[in-house]
């Protein structure tokens, strides 16, 4: 299957079906997925608990994304190395949803971003995704990173605040204002988990950096609230209740169950109402969700392309991270999509297969049952420092320098609208103000390159001298809406005194209808003044509009000639003899 036909293809379990049936699967494969799903599985737990807490909702609730939509998606996606879960990238848009709807609406938020990512998939939209700009992508996750960064403030100082504003200014002003309340022991394992995090790479052994910091910070934490330092926990924070209507400390140890989305808890622990209203309200924000969903999770797809030199099927990838998204919030699943982090780590770890993937959800699975009382030791200042590492590395800020050291203009100004509008509003203005501009300056930047040059007396086009009243204008780039009002402007104004205008356009490959209403006023102007045009040179892409709009030759005003020297016969034959002669 051709690179294109991947892309634009749309089969349930894609990547599954090419690795275990058309690559003939082997119990050799099998036990490289078995090593990369352990390593992955144990990566995942920290991690998908972390983004929960980040998003605003209860640590299980990341670990359920991670179990169900982590092995739903690999099942039924189009990519053979992606694991999916919560990622960083959701947060900003997650925390302010959980905030106003509670768990149940963001539930449904999920639940609706996955129908719409369906659409798309059957739409085959899976390629056009890829379309967006770096510019935009660098902006608006370089933005996500600062947010996420600042939300985690809080924790990492031990501050206290009992309710975080909305507005980012606002947060900033209420961190500032909390400084006096800074818990010093907090503080300690925070800068421990973060120093081993930072430091643990240099040692270079093969296990990944946040899981001894983790481990430290919880030791560490477990010292000094024997001590005690009263340092927040996973359990001292979250509380649950079982249905047996005990309360119990941290994380619950049983298994994800189905339970209607709505049914679950509101804003601030009250009833949630599914109406119209909220429907209305929750839209917009399911939406960002898709959109972000599938850029991720494309994007995801074309890294790791790279790193195996295999190919995914955009569409396929789509419709698994639709399913899985529609799927995962009945069983408590927050939003889920491809985490590039954990995805490369699941290619270096050996993965030959979406099983990999599958593993990976049942290890999480695993761990929740059997270590959700040591979860619960978890110290939420070190969960803080993971984050902050989470936020510097999604920020790509390497990147974004070099963006703004080496890039065009048009290009940084679209960094900095859309950085600037992720952080002081929220991601859905900023990729949609991002893309508008991107696509604005993109055609002010064509529409500049669309030239025309008057080669009445250039040699290499004309051979021979042309009657005083005779103008050959070559145009040269595309003939669209941007540029065609000034192109035919500079025409009418190069020509006011000529009766004949030759326009060569072999250098127009596109002619819309901005500029097929440009080309028709000069028509009708040439009508006016009895001035003759006469088209040369046209390419296909023109013709078949000139022809979908019917413009026919006019008798003594528009003729068409498939090659510039054929419309040049047409200068009377004693012009001609005259400077042949003269040459001689």
């Amino acid at each position: 299957m051709s690179h294109s036909a991947h892309l634009f293809s749309l089969r349930i379990a894609h990547a599954l079906s090419e690795a275990c049936v058309k690559d003939k699967y082997s119990v050799k494969r099998f036990g490289q997925d078995l090593l990369a799903g352990l390593t992955v599985g144990i990566i995942a737990i920290p991690l998908a608990m972390a983004l929960a807490i980040a998003s605003g909702v209860a640590p299980q609730y990341g670990l359920y994304t991670a179990i169900v939509g982590g092995f739903i998606i690999a099942m039924t996606g189009g990519s053979r190395y992606s694991v999916s879960g919560p990622t960083a990238a959701f947060v900003v848009l997650l925390y302010p949803i959980a905030q106003q709807f509670g768990l149940a609406g963001l539930l449904i938020a999920t639940v609706m971003s996955g129908m719409m990512l369906v659409a798309m998939a059957m739409l085959r939209l899976g390629r056009l995704i890829l379309y967006i700009p770096e510019s935009v992508t660098l902006g608006f996750t370089a933005g996500i990173g600062v947010v996420i960064a600042t939300l985690q403030l809080k924790d990492f100082f031990g501050l206290h605040i009992e309710h975080m504003p909305e507005q980012y200014f606002s947060k900033i002003m209420a961190l500032g204002q909390a400084l006096p309340s800074l818990h010093l022991p907090s503080l300690l394992v925070a800068a421990a988990t973060l120093a081993t995090m930072l430091l643990w790479p240099k040692l270079k052994i093969p296990v990944p950096a946040h899981l001894p910091a983790i481990a430290l910070g919880s030791i560490l934490a477990l010292v000094l609230n024997a001590m005690g330092a009263d340092i927040e926990t996973i359990g001292t924070r979250f509380h649950y209740q079982l249905s047996d209507g005990s309360v119990g400390t941290g994380i619950p140890a049983v298994l994800p169950h189905f339970e209607w989305p709505w049914l679950q808890t509101g804003a601030n622990g009250q009833t949630f109402e599914f109406n119209l209203a909220t429907f209305q309200a929750l839209l917009p924000a399911a939406f960002a969700i898709a959109m972000l969903g599938a850029i991720e999770s494309l994007l995801c797809a074309v890294v790791l392309d790279g790193m195996t030199g295999k190919r995914h099927s955009a569409n396929s990838e789509l419709l698994g991270q639709g399913i899985g998204n529609i799927i995962t919030p009945f069983f408590g699943g927050i939003p889920a999509t491809a985490a590039i982090a954990r995805s490369a780590a699941n290619v270096k770890a050996g993965a030959q297969s979406p099983i990999a993937s599958m593993i990976h959800a049942i290890v999480v699975l695993v761990g929740l049952v059997a270590l959700a009382g040591v979860l619960a030791y978890l110290p939420m200042s070190a969960m803080a420092a993971l984050l902050l590492v989470v936020a510097w590395n999604m920020s790509e800020a390497p990147k974004a320098v070099h963006l703004l050291k080496t890039a065009p203009t048009s290009d940084i100004l679209v960094f900095l609208t859309c950085f600037s509008l992720t952080v002081i509003f929220d991601m859905v203005i900023a990729i949609s103000v991002g893309i508008i501009l991107a696509a604005l300056l993109f055609m002010k930047e064509i529409a500049e390159m669309t030239k025309l040059y008057d080669i009445s007396s250039n040699k290499r086009y004309v051979d021979h001298p042309l009657p005083a009243d005779w103008a050959v204008i070559k145009i040269n780039g595309p003939l669209f809406f941007a540029a065609a009002d000034r192109i035919f402007a500079e025409i009418a104004s190069l020509t006011q005194d000529k009766q004949v205008i030759v326009l060569y356009l072999d250098g127009v490959s596109i002619l819309d209808a901005g500029g097929l209403a440009a080309l028709n006023k000069l028509i009708d102007k040439c009508k006016l003044n009895h001035t003759k045009l006469i088209i040369a040179d046209l390419q296909f892409q023109p013709i078949r509009t000139l022809a979908r709009a019917k413009v026919q030759p006019i008798e003594g005003v528009l003729k068409f000639y498939p090659t510039l020297r054929e419309a040049l016969a047409e200068v009377p034959e004693q012009i001609v003899e005259s400077s042949t002669t003269a040459t001689h």
